[in-house]
């Protein structure tokens, strides 16, 4: 497992690194300048500019900077937002996003599963085609739709929360809302195909010729082996939900990082770009690593072929 582990952390340094120099790259091919008001500053004082924030030395130079910089844990300063170090940017945004995101997902989670497990229990009943097609809705239309009719229906029409803004609680609910559709429909559709397999396992029929009672056989049995593909998708689905989800964030005027990283990209901000894609990954891959390692947990039958060596 030792040995596993270590190779697992290698293959995620090499992968940030392919990361790191993938984004530096592709911000040099970005068209634009990072410079505000570019049409009122002479050509002098646009130098002066460039100098400063070494954009005026060879590209090499910039990129072998980066990396030195990007091993110490500096992510550079913004260009636009007052010369304030990325990181800092970034930990003042990921609050809201982040309870956005842990918030969609505890909700999601909890919704999908009941909902998948309900469907596989009632196959081939209207409940199960009800689940179904609110499934498949679900994931195929957007979040953003879905937060304008609720911001339109319960935000104007009937007044029961507030529209936009991030002042408190009740702020947080159409949002959550809106993310959480997406979770719930994922969920469950996964959740349904593994318990009607697991449900029709052998060791599933022999729980029940036991005396088992039905719950005990869904809840006991069933339900822990049909959560292992759930995790799967859960790790990077929380990543993905609590670094911000940009067109959510713009609707309700969340001060959260994805608004952030919209902006910067209009702003041609390159160390924030970069630096909110390295963070991005960074949490990414390491969910992943989590993912790999939970699934001896989850069902002991499972070993990693990295730790039997």
């Amino acid at each position: 497992m030792a040995r596993y582990t270590l190779q697992r952390f290698i293959y995620m340094l090499i992968t940030l690194f392919i990361i790191a120099t993938a984004t530096f790259f592709l911000m040099k091919l970005l068209p634009g300048s990072p410079l505000q008001n570019q049409e009122k500053l002479s050509p002098e004082q646009q130098q002066i500019i460039l100098e400063k924030y070494g954009l005026n030395d060879p590209v090499p130079v910039q990129y072998i900077r980066y990396l030195g910089n990007l091993a110490k844990g500096d992510l550079g300063v913004s260009f636009q937002y007052d010369n304030r170090p990325v990181t800092q940017l970034i930990s003042d945004r990921i609050g809201p996003s982040a309870q956005l995101g842990f918030q969609a997902l505890v909700f999601g989670t909890i919704v999908g599963i009941l909902l998948g497990v309900i469907a596989a229990v009632r196959h081939n009943t209207a409940i199960d085609y009800t689940a179904t097609i609110l499934a498949v809705l679900g994931i195929s239309i957007p979040s953003f739709v879905f937060g304008g009719l609720l911001q339109y229906y319960i935000g104007v029409k009937l007044k029961l929360l507030p529209v936009a803004f991030w002042e408190g609680f009740e702020y947080t609910i159409m949002p959550t809302l809106a993310l959480s559709v997406f979770v719930i429909a994922s969920i469950a559709r996964f959740m349904r195909t593994e318990m009607l397999e697991v449900l029709g396992s052998d060791y599933i029929l022999t729980a029940r010729a036991k005396g088992i009672s039905g719950f005990g056989v869904i809840f006991k049995h069933g339900l822990r082996n049909a959560m292992i593909p759930i995790i799967t998708i859960l790790g990077p689905m929380a990543v993905n939900l609590m670094t911000g989800t940009l067109v959510i964030e713009q609707i309700f005027a969340v001060p959260g990082l994805g608004e952030q990283f919209v902006r910067s990209i209009n702003l041609n901000d390159y160390p924030v770009i970069m630096g909110t894609t390295i963070f991005y990954s960074a949490l990414f891959i390491l969910v992943i690593f989590i993912v790999d390692l939970l699934y001896g947990l989850i069902d002991p039958r499972i070993r990693l072929a990295g730790g039997k060596k």
